[in-house]
């Protein structure tokens, strides 16, 4: 039996800098919508506003904080120093050298990450709470809406686990954050091990699968919304850390059954244009299982999407900066791709990925030249002597509403896509000793690279890479972590067992002791 440490969340919570106050979580205000201060449990056509209120909260900076993405970017190889500005944040810069000392565990950063990831948490227990109320009152014999109501439970649990698994992988060993148990113990909750927060996520998927939609995200109830897939994924990619590098591990079995049921119901497929994927051709297509939504409704300027919300905040932070004479396709250049990305993808001859993930600023970065997109549009270089910038981000000028400026205005953030779901297959079967070609090749033949035959795990990493280069989800850093490649990458300044996580902030140390 696994035996689970949890933070209960019952009510309000003013500790570690989480929460500055107390209110019902439908208090909040809802995405395009007005709503009066009272709720009616009885009227089930708001039970969807919690549920909403949780996507919402994933897509305020909980999941897309721009120093968060830094953070989990910056230890990859796939990225240069966090800021164009090396005296900006020098932190970031102890952290992708691996360095654990008393200025990194008091860095500002990683208390926000911190407080993404738990507030998110925190979010999704008060909607279910709320989901809860609304449960009370659906009367007995009513079996439509109290499957819909396990659905929206399903979906905001599908939220929190995956905050749990960023938490998890950034930190390690970590509390899980549940909506049971005793609110006395909050200060005094010891934490998980980062195997137990896994198979909480695992569990978590198990009990949800059945209630969630048998449906795409794009053709769901609420269009975007997560579902049965989504939850198979998420349960993969949890099992696979566990199962790390040892071949004989069952949790490879786990990984392969849940990919196979994805891969099986035929309503997935890859967006056929890999540069336009990311591009908002690309929204809420066939490959996506889980993304972030954003719209400007098509409307030439105005917050639109909800009040006092700074929604392109996670394209422009990954922006070409410097001077871009007025063009809305700029930004303030942190995190820009290394030259180790753009030559592995430039020696294996992956054209469409490199075309997609490198885009270029400038010659050399001068400020007088320009280069031109792929798109189109002119890129200047910056003073800071940047080349390059995450072209997964970019969204041409072409395509954005006439009168936006903003860069990235109206698309979305893709989280989870089934090209993952590929690839774990591939490397599941491989590990169990069959046959990995066929998914292995769909993911290649995308983007035009010549099939393999006998596809080696080597090979399958290597193509994660590639597929997954510069997606600010840590995935390549992950990966060289749980196959433990790491040090082979980073050479003596990776430790194991000291370098596969970042220390838990100083602050949250200073309100529980057992957090040390």
């Amino acid at each position: 039996m696994n035996h689970y440490k949890y933070i209960a969340i019952s009510g309000c919570i003013a500790v570690a800098s989480l929460l500055s106050g107390c209110e019902k979580f439908l208090d909040k205000p809802l995405e395009n919508q007005q709503r009066s201060e009272e709720i009616d449990y009885t009227n089930l056509s708001l039970m969807y506003a919690p549920v909403s209120g949780v996507y919402r909260a994933a897509s305020d900076d909980n999941l897309v904080h721009w120093i968060d993405l830094s953070i989990r970017c910056v230890r990859e190889d796939d990225y240069e120093q966090g800021a164009p500005n090396p005296n900006d944040n020098p932190e970031l810069m102890s952290i992708k050298n691996f360095q654990r000392d008393v200025t990194i565990q008091s860095y500002w950063g990683l208390n926000q990450s911190w407080i993404s990831y738990y507030s998110l948490a925190i979010a999704a227990n008060n909607a279910l709470m709320e989901l809860d109320r609304f449960a009370e009152t659906i009367p007995t014999g009513n079996t439509a809406d109290a499957a819909l109501n396990r659905q929206y439970q399903a979906e905001v649990r599908f939220v929190r686990a995956y905050a749990h698994l960023m938490a998890t992988r950034l930190f390690g060993d970590v509390p899980i954050l549940s909506d049971s148990g005793d609110i006395a113990r909050l200060t005094t909750i010891e934490k998980s091990t980062a195997a137990e927060v896994r198979q909480f996520i695992i569990a978590e998927m198990d009990a949800c699968v059945t209630d969630l939609e048998d449906a795409r995200p794009n053709e769901s109830r609420h269009v975007g919304a997560v579902t049965r897939y989504s939850a198979l994924l998420l349960k993969a990619k949890a099992a696979a850390d566990l199962a790390g590098n040892d071949n004989a591990s069952p949790y490879w079995d786990t990984v392969l059954e849940a990919t196979n049921e994805i891969i099986t119901s035929n309503k997935f497929s890859l967006y056929p244009d890999f540069y336009q994927l990311f591009k908002l051709p690309g929204k809420l297509s066939n490959e996506s299982l889980f993304e972030l939504q954003y719209s400007d409704f098509g409307l030439p300027a105005g917050d639109i999407v909800r009040p006092g919300v700074d929604w392109g905040t996670f394209f422009r932070w990954q922006g070409p900066a410097g001077d871009q004479r007025g063009s809305p396709i700029s930004g303030a250049g942190w995190v820009p791709p290394s030259q180790d990305i753009i030559d592995f993808l430039t020696n294996r001859g992956d054209d469409t990925r490199l075309r997609t993930t490198i885009l270029y600023c400038g010659v050399d970065g001068n400020p007088a030249t320009f280069v031109e997109t792929p798109s189109g549009d002119r890129v200047y270089g910056n003073d800071f002597g940047t080349k390059y910038f995450n072209g997964k981000t970019y969204l041409p000028t072409s395509q954005m509403t006439e009168g936006r400026f903003e860069y990235g205005a109206n698309n979305n953030v893709r989280i989870l896509r089934y090209a993952d779901v590929l690839l774990l297959n591939a490397e599941a079967k491989v590990r169990k000793g069959q046959s990995g070609d066929e998914p292995f090749r769909l993911v290649r033949q995308r983007v035009n690279m010549a099939p393999i035959t006998g596809v080696t795990l080597e090979q399958i990493l290597d193509e994660r890479r590639a597929e997954f280069a510069c997606e600010w989800w840590g995935e390549r850093f992950n990966d060289l972590v749980r196959t433990g490649r790491a040090q082979q990458v980073f050479g003596s300044n990776f430790i194991p067992g000291q370098s596969e996580y970042v220390p838990i902030p100083q602050t949250q140390i200073d309100a529980n002791s057992n957090f040390r």
